[in-house]
């Protein structure tokens, strides 16, 4: 396993979500809500900017590794799945929206392993539609952690409506890539049936 400062961030990430959810099961007495809110908010917004920032640093030191590629979507996945849990136990995210965030997540990560073990890992390479879900993700949930109005703006009202087109570019990316992978999929269920 190689170690270089971009995989140490994506692992700096993985090491943040138990740290994030650890918040939630402190005494009120510890942390106040609002003050518990405003620091998970603020971890989150930290980690994500890990996410930008490893890959980033890898393409441009030009580390970048089969390893690197593997563990960076596996933390991307866990933060935000921690997270949708967090904000579904905490009813700021309704259940629906995060059943087809996280149902998506493990779909695509499903078809990724499939598509690499039949050599067609290419029409399921990252795209911008998905990119721009992430991106969506990664501002909707702060706001949702955060819940508080700031500088006059409604931040629970920003997360929700982020949150909702999240879910829609989620239905909307996955189908995507269902799409590219079909082709190869009917083409290995030929050649096995032949």
């Amino acid at each position: 396993m190689p170690i270089n400062l971009p995989i140490a961030l994506t692992w700096l990430r993985i090491a943040m979500i138990p740290l994030i959810v650890a918040l939630f099961y402190l005494p009120e007495h510890w942390l106040s809500m609002p003050m518990r809110d405003a620091v998970a908010a603020a971890a989150f917004i930290v980690a994500a900017l890990t996410d930008w920032f490893d890959g980033w640093l890898a393409r441009r030191w030009n580390q970048t590794s089969s390893f690197g590629a593997f563990l960076d979507p596996v933390a991307d996945k866990l933060m935000v799945c921690a997270a949708l849990l967090i904000l579904l136990n905490l009813g700021r995210v309704d259940s629906f929206i995060a059943l087809i965030i996280i149902g998506r997540e493990i779909t695509i990560s499903a078809l990724r392993e499939w598509m690499a073990k039949i050599g067609a890992s290419g029409s399921v390479a990252v795209h911008r539609l998905g990119k721009f879900k992430t991106a969506t993700q990664m501002v909707a949930i702060p706001c949702l952690l955060y819940w508080q109005p700031l500088y006059g703006l409604s931040l629970q009202l920003l997360g929700q409506i982020l949150i909702v087109i999240a879910a829609i570019l989620t239905v909307w990316s996955m189908c995507y890539y269902l799409r590219r992978a079909w082709p190869e999929i009917r083409n290995k269920s030929d050649q096995q049936q032949a």
